[in-house]
């Protein structure tokens, strides 16, 4: 499984002006990899990962994944936004089992397989609250586990973290990065918080703004569980801040 983006550009019609949303994205992922997109609001990132998971068409340009252009969404791909997308009416098991409902499974494997995801995400004893009676972080980890338990190749995370206070945020950067260890998923994270894509990725897209170019790609070569203030974390997080201030003066949020 590999992800091939080649000479994507996305252009919208506005009151008959073309805004150029993306110009020109080369980007090659491979499988098992965690890419952080990372730029600043308004530099494209959200489009292109659309774009990625069939949501939106390039103008220009086309997406490969394992070697079919990608034209809608995929059953084998997931997407988590920010606003979690539970249903109110269901526990968390039943919102867990959502997407086992299409598949050919029993009734037994399904609660099975939704048992082992809620347990992963640390969930078990809420197994039978309802999403109201959770706090925001808990309820991501609904969305994280019933992303899982359809077991898709590709999960894509649209800022999933960015509505959660900060000690909430870094408890879930702890728990994707476990996940991950554990699934070696492809997972493709948009994110416009750099500590948050140093303590993610593998590797780092950094983003211009307007339209959406890929700057640079750094590679982040440090083993999880990462440590936010160990010197190699710092001086990654640092380069990325510098690659943003050397090259353009753009706005950016920038987390510590």
């Amino acid at each position: 499984m590999f992800i091939k983006i080649n000479n994507a550009s996305k252009t919208y019609k506005n009151n008959n002006r073309d805004t150029k949303s993306l110009d020109n994205i080369n980007l090659t992922i491979e499988k098992g990899e965690f890419i952080c997109l990372l730029g600043p609001s308004g530099c494209g990132k959200s489009t292109l990962l659309n774009i990625i998971a069939g949501f939106d068409s390039p103008t220009n340009g086309e997406v490969i994944i394992d070697d079919k252009s990608v034209k809608e969404p995929s059953p084998n791909y997931v997407t988590i936004f920010q606003n979690y997308g539970l249903l109110p009416w269901r526990s968390v098991k039943k919102n867990v089992e959502l997407g086992l409902e299409v598949k050919k499974i029993s009734k037994e494997e399904k609660s099975k397989i939704a048992d082992e995801y809620i347990e992963l995400v640390g969930l078990t004893k809420f197994s039978k609250h309802h999403p109201s009676q959770l706090s925001g972080g808990m309820q991501q980890r609904v969305a994280i586990a019933r992303a899982l338990a359809v077991d898709p190749e590709i999960i894509f995370m649209d800022e999933p973290f960015g509505a959660l206070d900060a000690m909430t945020r870094m408890n879930m950067q702890d728990e994707i990065s476990n996940i991950w260890e554990q699934k070696k998923k492809t997972i493709i994270f948009v994110t416009h918080d750099i500590e948050e894509a140093v303590f993610l990725a593998d590797r780092i897209v950094i983003m211009t703004p307007g339209p959406g170019k890929v700057k640079s790609i750094i590679n982040v070569p440090m083993k999880r569980k990462r440590d936010r203030t160990n010197e190699e974390f710092l001086k990654i997080r640092d380069r990325v801040f510098l690659e943003f201030k050397m090259k353009e003066e753009i706005e950016i949020e920038y987390s510590i």
